[in-house]
């Protein structure tokens, strides 16, 4: 049995056990999708304030915090990028939609939630 979290120091790398930032194996992944991409719009857990959720995309972090960057610079928002999720503040569904869809990469993307 490997310790995943600690109140001492959060997440735990499941392969060394060690903090994830500190993690000596980079055996820390995120599990593979459908391959499809989901734009959703969230309000839970933030206080009313809705974020436009972006997940699915199949990219390591460097290139989700480059994808993030330039989305939340399109959007004229604020935003983060955490555990392979885009959040953008804001209502930006349609944009972000037009925006990810007329990517060279070519992937499926639909919209989530209601």
């Amino acid at each position: 049995m490997t310790l995943v979290y600690s109140t001492d120091f959060g997440r735990a790398c499941t392969g060394c056990g060690q903090p994830v930032a500190q993690c000596a194996c980079k055996a820390v992944t995120r599990p593979q999708g459908d391959g499809i991409v989901r734009v959703s719009r969230e309000t839970a857990g933030r206080k009313g304030k809705g974020v436009t959720v972006v997940r699915g995309l199949p990219l390591d972090d460097a290139a989700l915090t480059a994808l993030g960057k330039q989305l939340k610079a399109s959007c004229g928002s604020g935003g983060t990028v955490k555990d392979g999720v885009i959040e953008i503040q804001g209502d930006h569904l349609d944009k972000v939609l037009a925006w990810l869809k007329a990517r060279p990469e070519g992937w499926t993307i639909k919209r989530a939630g209601g």
